[in-house]
């Protein structure tokens, strides 16, 4: 019996030897937080425009004709008055050279019956011819003097013809659009070239029907382009609201808006897109939290708020606009608590967890 009560203690000690010893609880799972903070954002819309000269003038001739020569090609900086294009001027001249001729018939005719007038006139005061003989005389001078003035005008009339056969630049610029060449017969009017002004630039842009109320001449602006391939050294211009249309456009149901651009420089050429925000008011403070801290869970925007002890909550919340600072909430959190920034889809509710808090210049 003793054997028996022996063997037994000694597997009884066995068997406590072969026992685990108890594990340590796992660490807490870390989690990059940020402490939601008011951020003083600017109201505005953001919208995408076409950089545009604010001077784009279409030269035509004045007179029809046949072009003979074209003095500049698309790309050409040009002066104001410098020539453009030559018209054939063949029978502009010949019209001005008639039209000087009958000045020359007509000042001849107007010295004739001038002098006559005289002769009448002294015949008159010694009685020989009658008042009515005197009054045809003087009536036939001031025809012929009539008829000095309307020739003169149409000599004036031929000469404008004569140089316009010339097109010149109406201003500084560049030329940009070349739309006749030599040998073309164009009628008045009809563009030949366009010369737009590169040292006023603006950006047009279409403003929604709805939101074209809260924008206003005067209304500042930034605006960014879209060919900068380096977001690092990424220019910002500033620009102003000069013009909104009066009307929508029957196309697009938008009001077309020219944002004048204050500090263009060269990097800004014509036809360039530009992602423009139009400031429609004052700075407000708004919750902004970093588009990775929302997530959807039953069909709800939602936040992890982590609380002072680490214990992560589901929350949902409203989501504001999307900005490139981050997205807004409406409402849901508060100013000063700890949201979880990475990681959102794996979180469960009421989970522990170690915050990490993510550093301010990363902010």
């Amino acid at each position: 019996m003793k054997i028996k009560l022996s063997a037994l203690s000694m597997m009884a000690i066995l068997m406590a030897g072969c026992e685990k010893p108890p594990q340590a609880p796992p660490p807490l799972r870390p989690a990059l937080v940020i402490v939601v903070g008011q951020t003083a954002v600017e109201q505005g819309i953001v919208l995408v425009g076409e950089v545009k000269s604010r001077y784009e003038s279409n030269q035509g001739f004045r007179i029809g004709g046949k072009i003979i020569e074209r003095k500049v090609d698309v790309g050409s900086v040009v002066k104001k008055g410098q020539i453009l294009a030559l018209l054939d001027a063949a029978d502009t001249n010949l019209t001005a050279a008639a039209a000087y001729a009958d000045v020359r018939a007509a000042e001849a005719s107007h010295a004739l019956a001038k002098a006559e007038v005289e002769r009448q006139r002294l015949l008159f005061n010694k009685k020989f011819i009658s008042a009515s003989a005197l009054d045809f005389r003087e009536a036939e001078l001031k025809t012929s003097a009539a008829r000095l003035q309307q020739v003169k005008a149409q000599a004036a009339v031929s000469s404008n013809q004569s140089r316009y056969t010339s097109l010149m630049a109406d201003r500084n610029g560049v030329v940009t659009q070349i739309r006749a060449e030599p040998g073309q017969v164009v009628a008045a009017g009809e563009m030949v070239a366009q010369v737009v002004d590169t040292k006023q630039l603006e950006v047009l842009v279409a403003v929604p029907e709805s939101r074209v109320a809260a924008v206003k001449v005067g209304d500042m602006a930034q605006l960014k382009l879209w060919a900068n391939q380096f977001p690092e050294a990424e220019k910002i211009y500033t620009g102003k609201v000069r013009e909104i249309a009066p009307a929508a456009s029957s196309a697009t149901r938008a009001f077309d808006v020219r944002v004048a651009i204050l500090d263009a420089d060269e990097m800004l050429k014509l036809g360039m897109t530009a992602a423009m925000r139009i400031a429609s008011g004052g700075p407000v403070d708004e919750l902004m939290v970093p588009a990775s801290a929302l997530t959807q869970i039953n069909g709800k925007t939602s936040v992890w708020v982590i609380d002072k002890a680490g214990v992560a909550n589901l929350r949902a919340v409203t989501a504001g606009q999307f900005t490139e600072n981050g997205v807004q909430v409406m409402s849901g959190l508060q100013a000063g608590e700890m949201v979880a920034i990475a990681g959102v889809h794996t979180l469960i509710n009421g989970q522990k967890v170690k915050p990490l808090l993510q550093p301010a210049a990363a902010q």
